[in-house]
Formats: structure tokens, sequence, C-alpha cells
């Protein structure tokens, strides 16, 4: 069995609280870029897909599923 998740609240227009903050943006990665993660360290996207990129590290190349916590870009 999966845990659940929480459910996320709606906020309610006539609440007296803030609403939460929106998300933030979806990092968006381009072929040929400079990028950093955690675990691998420095490497070079060399295939963009929907959910996912391809990632170059140079000894070995890794495929990073969105919302690539652990990836930034350089």
């Amino acid at each position: 069995m999966k845990p659940r998740r929480a459910a996320r609240r709606r906020h309610l227009p006539t609440s007296p609280f803030e609403p939460p903050p929106p998300a933030p943006p979806a990092k968006v990665f381009g072929v040929a870029d400079r990028v950093t993660h955690d675990k691998y360290g420095l490497g070079r996207v060399t295939e963009v897909e929907a959910h996912a990129v391809l990632v170059d590290f140079g000894a070995r190349t890794v495929r990073i599923l969105a919302p690539y916590a652990k990836l930034f870009p350089l």
C-alpha cells in the first residue's frame, strides 16, 4: 500500500487567512546547458524530454526526472 498524501486545501475567498504562496516556477533546461547535481557533480544536458533530462556527467550519463530537485543550472 502507498502512503496517502495530504490533500491540498483550497483557499476560500471568505477566509480571514492569507492564501498560500504560489508554487515556484518549474525549472527549464535546454540542450547543451551546463548544470550541477548534488550527487553527480558538473554536467551538460544532452537531451530534453517531456518530464526528464539526460545529463552527461563525464563518467556516466544519467536520466533525471522532473521536478529536478537536486539539479541546478550554471
